[in-house]
């Protein structure tokens, strides 16, 4: 058989192959995994960028209500807590990582919920510009963490119903495709490092 007819063959089987994956549910799979990790990954972007507001927020609460050192020390303390678990792509994979992620910020969120219940106290502070400008991206953010987290968990759920219906299920078993665990919490994420908060200096003012 000459290199012309091999190379032929191979080239015919390669075709074979892939639509017989394509048939039962392999690329899908596959399709379905990329897109779990694309919106995984932009709700950690969106995580991110609200845990961005919170060291202005801190500062500036602080700025009114020195004597709520306590409530803004959990904040932080909270905050400092949740940045020891590591955050990547593949704790999708993870349902132990993805629970202990998940408690982490409803620790977080607690905490700032709680910040946030305290400046309701402080007429001042309501008033503030920078005060009512870093809680309204605040809001925003939250928006869009709800909105991302939604995608996220549709995303989800079509893989999940994949892995486990006929014919697609058997596919599944044979290339180790797994069930991925849900991620559900009404708040947060962490940054890399905790604000520092000084009770002596005046507050920050807000990132344009």
């Amino acid at each position: 058989m000459t290199s012309f007819f091999k190379r032929a063959l191979t080239a015919l089987a390669g075709v074979a192959a892939a639509l017989g994956l394509s048939g039962c549910g392999y690329n899908d799979l596959a399709q379905g995994e990329e897109s779990i990790k694309a919106a995984w990954a932009e709700v950690t972007n969106q995580y991110q960028r609200r845990a961005d507001l919170i060291p202005n927020i801190v500062n500036t609460v602080k700025g009114f209500a020195q004597q709520e050192q306590d409530v803004l020390t959990r904040v932080v303390e909270a905050r400092a807590r949740a940045t020891q678990i590591t955050v990547s792509p593949d704790m999708v994979n993870d349902p132990q990582a993805m629970q202990r992620f998940a408690a982490a910020q409803r620790e977080v969120g607690g905490a700032l919920s709680r910040l946030l219940a305290v400046a309701e106290n402080y007429p001042q502070l309501k008033s503030d510009a920078v005060f009512r400008d870093l809680t309204a991206q605040l809001e925003g953010t939250e928006n869009r963490i709800a909105v991302a987290r939604n995608r996220y968990i549709k995303a989800i759920q079509g893989y999940n119903n994949a892995v486990v219906s006929f014919p697609t299920n058997i596919t599944a078993m044979i290339f180790g495709f797994k069930k991925k665990e849900q991620f559900q919490v009404e708040n947060e994420e962490a940054i890399k490092q905790a604000p520092t908060v000084d009770f002596s200096k005046p507050a920050a003012p807000a990132k344009p």
